[in-house]
């Protein structure tokens, strides 16, 4: 399967053949399910706490003597029938939603993802995103002429994966809206997935090839 490769004027420069165990993974429904679970999952932070009766300050002496008062026996007002007191089966700072996934499994998914851009259209590559200074309106400008020619947009929402850590690069596009820029080594399924556009430097698609096309059979 071969694409073209743009410059940042989004002319096309030359077609370039993209790895058929990357990006011409035929879909798997359940995989993709488990792969975007599990990624939710261990993304999920444990924030909800509620202490116990043994938690909560305060409770330490009896409230009144045990019998007769004609109340109902206390032996501490941290008791979780108590206004104040601790809670019962309550949310749990120590609870484990991870969830674990063969590696080859996650690793298809990804490249299902990838095989699904490439197969309807909104896969771009570029020859390189080289920025010579911080500034937001040259990257704009390249995105918008990306979007004018080759994806033909009226809505931006774009990912866009550079080959290595480009600091001008992220630093000029991140306040673009619809726009996120990731480096190849944080490449995840939930981006790709998230986004309908995906923009992909050369260099990007064959470390990706060489990276991980033998590690698929």
């Amino acid at each position: 399967m071969n694409i073209k490769v743009y410059n940042q004027s989004a002319e096309a420069v030359k077609d370039l053949e993209l790895s058929a165990k990357v990006f011409g993974i035929k879909p798997n429904n359940e995989l993709l399910h488990q792969a975007v679970v599990t990624s939710q999952a261990n993304a999920r932070q444990v924030l909800a706490h509620t202490k116990d009766r043994s938690e909560v300050s305060g409770g330490g002496k009896k409230p009144w003597k045990q019998k007769g008062t004609g109340r109902a026996r206390a032996g501490s007002s941290r008791s979780p029938i108590w206004i104040g007191g601790g809670v019962t089966f309550g949310p749990r700072k120590d609870r484990n939603f991870k969830v674990k996934i063969n590696q080859k499994m996650k690793q298809k998914a990804l490249f299902m993802g990838l095989s699904d851009k490439a197969l309807t259209g909104t896969l771009v590559v570029m020859e390189n995103l080289d920025f010579t200074e911080f500034k937001t309106k040259p990257f704009n400008a390249m995105i918008t002429a990306v979007e004018k020619k080759v994806l033909l947009n009226d809505r931006r929402d774009l990912l866009v994966i550079n080959d290595s850590k480009n600091e001008k690069a992220q630093y000029s596009g991140r306040n673009l809206k619809g726009v996120k820029i990731i480096n190849l080594e944080n490449i995840n399924l939930l981006d790709i997935l998230n986004y309908k556009n995906l923009l992909l430097t050369e260099a990007a698609v064959k470390t990706l090839a060489d990276r991980y096309s033998k590690d698929l059979k």
